[in-house]
C-alpha cells in the first residue's frame, strides 16, 4: 500500500534536493510543472493564462447572406447583432452549443447574428458580465462588424445591463429578453398573450430606467397646486411601477379564469375515465410533427424555436380500440426563464395533471442528452416526477445511428421514430396502449340488445376483451371502471374479479 504525500510535504522535498537558482528554472519549465496524474484528468484542451482570458470567437454562427437572391426571399433582418458568452463551468465545446443555441434563438427573433465570442471566467463579473477590459473589446468588435445590439448568453442584472450598455455604446438583451420577445411574437391563443404579457411585465419591473422627464416628479395633494401641495408626490418612474403592478395583477386575475375553463375540461374527461398522454421536449424536437402524425392535428409544424407555444389537446384512440387524449405543450429549453415558467405554469399543468408522458428528445441534435436534462428539470418544477414516461427520440432517419444506439441503451424506456417518415411510428402506438392505465375491473356480462348503450360504453371507455352475439343479448367480456362495472351488475351471472387477481 503506497502512502501519499501532502502538497507542502512535496514542496519541503523538492526545496531540499534543488538548489535555489536549479529550482527557479524548473519551476519555469511546462515538462515539470505538468504532472500526468493531475493535469491528465482534466477535461478539455489546457490553454495558457493568456488564451484562457482572452475573448475566444465562436466559428459558423453569421447567419448574415452574400447572394442577393437569397436577400429577396428572406424575412426582412432587423437588428444585427453580436453574441457574447460566459463559460464558467463544462467542457469548451458546451460552451459553444450554448451560443449556436443563442444564435438560434437570435435569428428565430429577426435578427442577424454577426459575431460571438466567448470569455472563460470563474463567474460573471457582477459590473459588466465580462470585466470592464473585455468589455472595451468588446466595443471594437461592435464596431468593427456594425452591430446594433449586443445579446448575452445568460440572465443579467439590472446594474450588469447598465454598465454593459455604457461601455459598448449600443442595445444590450439577455437570454432572458431574448426568450420572451420570440414568445410574444409566436403566442396566437388569448390565454398565451396573457402569460407572455405578465412574464414581460416581471421581467421589466426591476429593469426600469429614468430618462430624463421620467425622473420628475408629480405635484403632491390638494386641488389647485402651490401652497396646496402637500409632498414632494411621485416621481415619472414610480407612477410607471405602480402602473405595472396593477396590470399585474389584472392578468393574473385574467390567467385564473382561463384556468379555471380548462381546468372543468379537464374533470370532464377524468369523470369520462379518459386517459391523458401529454407531448413534452425540447423546443424544435419534433413535438407537433408527432401530435400531427399520431392524431393529424395540422398543428403548425417550422424548423424554428418555440415555433407552436399554444396548447393543442386533441383525440386518439390506440390499436386496440381505447380512446385517450394527446397534449401538446409549449416547447423547453435550457435556462427558460423562470418568469416564463411561472406564466406558464397553469399550461404546463397538463403534463402534471397527465397519465403518461412522450418526451420527445431530437436524436439528430449535437448533445441530446442537455435537452433530456433540460427538460426534465422544468417537470421536476411542475411537480410531474411521478407520471410515468416514454423517451421518444425523433429524426432518427436524419441521426447519427450510433448516436440511436447510445441513448436507448442508455434510457431503458424508449423508442425512435421519424416524425417526418412514419418509422416507428406503429411500435410507439402500441407502446402507449400498454403504459396507459388500464380499468381497474374486468366483468362477463350478458347485456340484453335493449342495452346496446352499455356495449357502446365499454367500448369507448374500457376494454373490450372478447363480444359474442347470442339469441338472449351480448356476451361481453371487458375491462371497465367502477361505474360502469356498477351499471353492468344486473346482466352479470359471475363476480366481478379486480384487474390485480384476474
Amino acid at each position: 500500500m503506497t502512502s501519499s504525500s501532502s502538497p507542502s510535504q512535496d514542496a519541503q522535498s523538492f526545496a531540499q534536493n534543488y538548489p535555489e537558482g536549479l529550482r527557479a528554472d524548473a519551476l519555469m519549465e511546462e515538462d515539470v510543472a505538468w504532472s500526468h496524474e493531475i493535469d491528465g484528468e482534466r477535461d478539455g484542451d489546457q490553454y495558457d493564462r493568456s488564451d484562457r482570458a482572452a475573448l475566444r470567437r465562436v466559428a459558423g454562427l453569421s447567419t448574415e447572406l452574400e447572394d442577393v437572391t437569397e436577400v429577396e426571399y428572406r424575412q426582412l433582418r432587423l437588428e444585427r447583432v453580436v453574441l457574447v458568452g460566459v463559460w464558467t463551468s463544462g467542457t469548451a465545446q458546451d460552451a459553444d452549443n450554448s451560443l449556436a443555441e443563442l444564435a438560434a434563438l437570435a435569428e428565430t427573433a429577426g435578427a442577424l447574428v454577426l459575431d460571438g465570442v466567448i470569455q472563460r471566467r470563474d463567474k460573471a463579473d457582477p459590473a459588466t458580465y465580462i470585466g470592464s477590459g473585455k468589455a472595451r473589446e468588446l466595443l471594437d468588435i461592435v464596431l468593427e462588424t456594425g452591430a446594433d445590439t449586443v445579446i448575452c448568453d445568460g440572465e443579467l442584472s439590472p446594474g450588469q445591463l447598465i454598465h454593459l450598455e455604457d461601455v459598448v455604446k449600443v442595445k444590450v438583451i439577455d437570454r432572458t429578453a431574448l426568450i420572451l420577445d420570440i414568445f410574444a411574437q409566436h403566442a396566437k391563443s388569448r390565454e398565451g398573450k396573457a402569460q407572455v404579457a405578465l412574464a414581460q411585465m416581471q421581467y421589466m419591473l426591476p429593469r426600469l430606467r429614468g430618462w430624463g422627464q421620467s425622473l420628475s416628479r408629480q405635484m403632491g395633494g390638494g386641488k389647485g397646486g402651490g401652497l396646496a401641495t402637500r409632498g414632494p408626490g411621485e416621481t415619472k418612474i414610480e407612477t410607471d411601477r405602480r402602473r405595472i403592478r396593477e396590470k399585474m395583477a389584472k392578468m393574473r386575475r385574467e390567467i385564473a379564469d382561463m384556468k379555471t375553463g380548462r381546468e372543468i375540461k379537464r374533470q370532464e374527461r377524468r369523470r369520462n375515465k379518459v386517459p391523458s398522454v401529454a407531448i413534452a421536449g425540447y423546443t424544435n424536437a419534433g413535438k407537433s410533427s408527432l401530435l400531427n402524425r399520431l392524431t393529424g392535428a395540422g398543428v403548425l409544424v417550422e424548423n424554428s424555436l418555440f415555433a407552436t407555444l399554444d396548447p393543442t389537446v386533441r383525440r386518439a384512440e390506440t390499436p386496440s380500440g381505447r380512446l385517450y387524449t394527446l397534449a401538446d405543450t409549449v416547447g423547453f429549453v435550457r435556462h427558460l426563464p423562470h418568469h416564463l415558467v411561472e406564466a406558464f405554469r397553469s399550461t404546463m399543468e397538463e403534463v402534471g395533471n397527465s397519465d403518461l408522458i412522450l418526451h420527445v428528445v431530437d436524436g439528430a441534435h449535437p448533445a441530446p442528452e442537455e435537452q433530456l436534462a433540460a427538460v426534465r428539470e422544468v417537470i421536476r418544477d411542475v411537480g410531474a416526477v411521478k407520471v410515468p414516461e416514454i423517451v421518444v427520440i425523433n429524426k432518427a432517419d436524419a441521426a447519427d445511428p450510433l448516436v440511436l444506439q447510445r441513448l436507448l441503451r442508455v434510457e431503458k424506456h424508449s423508442i425512435a421514430v421519424s416524425a417526418r417518415t412514419g418509422a416507428g411510428i406503429d411500435e410507439l402506438l402500441a407502446l402507449i396502449d400498454t403504459e396507459l392505465p388500464r380499468p381497474s375491473v374486468e366483468i362477463e356480462a350478458l347485456v340484453p340488445y335493449t342495452e346496446g348503450r352499455l356495449v357502446a360504453r365499454a367500448h369507448s371507455d374500457g376494454e373490450v376483451i372478447s363480444e359474442e352475439h347470442t339469441p338472449e343479448g351480448t356476451l361481453l367480456k371487458a375491462r371497465v371502471h367502477e361505474e360502469l362495472a356498477a351499471d353492468l351488475a344486473p346482466y352479470t351471472p359471475a363476480v366481478t374479479i379486480p384487474a390485480a387477481l384476474a
